[in-house]
């Protein structure tokens, strides 16, 4: 049974900086495109960047030049690091492994002051 498990959401304020991370449990991991997503209130899910296995990187124009997408398949772990995070980057913050559409439960990030 495949399983996705977010965290390092939270509350930061407009500027700041998170690291989100999935770990992917019951199946291998580096052979797989990884992604992650979010979803803000009233908003369609959308494509925050993705990985491959090979660690080619594909992003979302919002997030070129503010988020790093990065892997270690030896932990089975795909980050997300968030820098000079604004209000329109709050969302829940999806894993996804695109074989097999595998879903993490999501992580909420909130930005304000």
């Amino acid at each position: 049974q495949v399983q996705l498990v977010e965290s390092g959401g939270g509350l930061v304020q407009p500027g700041g900086s998170l690291r989100l991370s999935c770990v992917v449990s019951g199946s291998p991991f580096s052979m797989y495109l990884m992604g992650w997503y979010r979803q803000a209130p009233g908003k369609q899910r959308e494509l925050v960047a993705s990985i491959t296995g090979a660690g080619i990187t594909n992003y979302a124009d919002s997030a070129k030049g503010r988020f790093t997408i990065s892997r270690d398949n030896a932990k089975n772990t795909v980050y997300l690091q968030m820098n000079r995070l604004q209000p329109d980057d709050t969302a829940v913050y999806y894993c996804y492994r695109y074989s097999g559409d595998y879903w993490g439960q999501g992580t909420q990030v909130t930005v304000s002051s």
